[in-house]
């Protein structure tokens, strides 16, 4: 209020400010034709203060404008409209610097009598759950368990009466002096290895051992009996001068593909041996591998030729790197009974 009484005080004022302007020439004036003429002897005397012909009358402070508009409502309404036509017609730098602030503005803010009230959240849906899950898809196998190539002999299970086929082949076991036991069964679907009837040998005849103990199936068992007996035993005699005591077998029944296929190994349906070693009765040990003594040699290469052909698979030093150090001895069925022997 202060701010705005004094605009209007100097807008008042300007007027009066003016008239003074306009009058104190005439008043010099008149003053100097009516000057006293002062001899020169009073010159050296201090002259007497001179008293204003008209002194301006200063214009009401603003706390009496304040109290004037209040007693007053009629002054109060010119002075608003003094206030307006200032505000029109000022344009000093000043008043754009420092623009008067508006009635009203520094008013609080009125409460709503109700306040709003937020719209409610919709309550979400649970996603229904699909008819049918979507399954991952399915992951390849590792390499070292990927699925055997289809084998006919995976299939075979033990029937409830054993066949007459394995009930002679175990009569002629007997006959060659081949110390036995039965076994159980041996069938793993997920692998596809299979020995419906196998049996475990403890001896290939009356005087020639084998060990450690060593499943197979009784076809293979026969073989390995009736090779040991016709071929390994006279070979030592007549080349190491001494006969055939055991045998120290490498690998029997062995539930695995062949090294590096996906085929089926005959280990795995019990159809083939592998020989580490042979042992004499006087004592001598005849290891296999690639550079054995000449005279072990000797006895080697011809065991190994005479079973070409009793097997159907005859492997060892030479073949490859994995018979590098036994033979191995199987009855894989072959076209037209074929032999591979290397």
């Amino acid at each position: 209020m202060a701010a705005l009484s004094f605009s209007r005080l100097c807008k008042l004022a300007l007027p009066l400010a003016a008239a003074i302007l306009l009058v104190t020439p005439a008043l010099a004036k008149h003053h100097h034709r009516h000057k006293r003429h002062v001899p020169p002897t009073s010159l050296s005397a201090a002259p007497a203060p001179e008293t204003p012909l008209a002194t301006p009358v200063p214009g009401p402070r603003p706390q009496d404008m304040e109290n004037g508009a209040d007693k007053s409502g009629q002054d109060k309404s010119r002075l608003e409209s003094n206030d307006d036509l200032l505000n029109q017609e000022k344009s000093h730098p000043k008043w754009d610097a420092h623009p008067p602030r508006s009635k009203g503005a520094e008013s609080e803010p009125q409460t709503p009598a109700v306040v709003p009230t937020p719209p409610e959240k919709p309550a979400e849906l649970e996603p229904e759950p699909p008819g049918t899950a979507p399954q991952p898809p399915e992951k390849p196998a590792p390499p070292g368990e990927e699925k055997m190539l289809p084998d006919p002999r995976s299939a075979d299970m033990p029937a409830d009466r054993m066949p007459a086929e394995e009930t002679a082949c175990r009569e002629r076991l007997k006959v060659l002096g081949v110390e036995f036991e039965e076994h159980k069964a041996e069938h793993d679907p997920e692998i596809g290895c299979s020995i419906p009837y196998p049996v475990v040998l403890k001896t290939l005849g009356k005087s020639i051992g084998i060990s450690p103990g060593t499943e197979l199936n009784c076809e293979m068992a026969e073989a390995a009996a009736r090779f040991m007996a016709d071929v390994v035993q006279p070979v030592a005699k007549a080349e190491l001068g001494a006969d055939l005591k055991s045998i120290n077998q490498a690998s029997a029944f062995v539930c695995r593909p062949r090294n590096g296929t996906r085929k089926l190994s005959e280990h795995a349906f019990g159809n083939a041996l592998d020989i580490a070693s042979f042992t004499l009765t006087d004592g001598k040990k005849i290891e296999i591998g690639p550079t054995p003594p000449e005279k072990d040699a000797k006895f080697l290469d011809a065991v190994r030729k005479a079973a070409c052909g009793p097997f159907k698979t005859v492997l060892g030093p030479g073949s490859d790197p994995d018979h590098a150090l036994h033979f191995h001895l199987d009855l894989e069925p072959r076209r037209h009974g074929g032999t591979f022997c290397q």
